[in-house]
């Protein structure tokens, strides 16, 4: 199943040198593998396990997930923009499915 990653940068418009906020959810079940179905069946371990962030090709930040963490994870950091380049964030989950957004700074 595709899954987005869907980044929004406060504020709208910024100049190279500025800090901006991004912030991005992370479309995903997010399932503990504790948790039964309506017919007690256990639905099996379904979630998030790193986030990547690059900027211009360049790792920034990772982040480790678990499986406590909510449905459709909200990520947010600031970032100076140094440049302008290409913002990325790679999500990889225990079934090692990949969702990737990007976002032109």
């Amino acid at each position: 199943m595709a899954r987005s990653v869907m980044i929004k940068t406060k504020p709208k418009t910024y100049n190279v040198g500025d800090i901006i906020q991004v912030d991005a959810i992370l479309e995903h079940p997010m399932e503990t593998g504790l948790r039964k179905d309506k017919d007690g069946k256990t639905v099996p371990a379904h979630h998030l396990t790193s986030v990547k962030v690059e900027f211009d090709g360049k790792t920034i930040t990772t982040i480790d997930m678990t499986g406590s963490v909510s449905v459709n994870p909200f990520v947010s950091f600031n970032l100076k923009v140094t440049k302008n380049a290409q913002l990325k964030i790679t999500a990889v989950d225990n079934k090692n499915e990949t969702q990737e957004g990007t976002k032109d700074i």
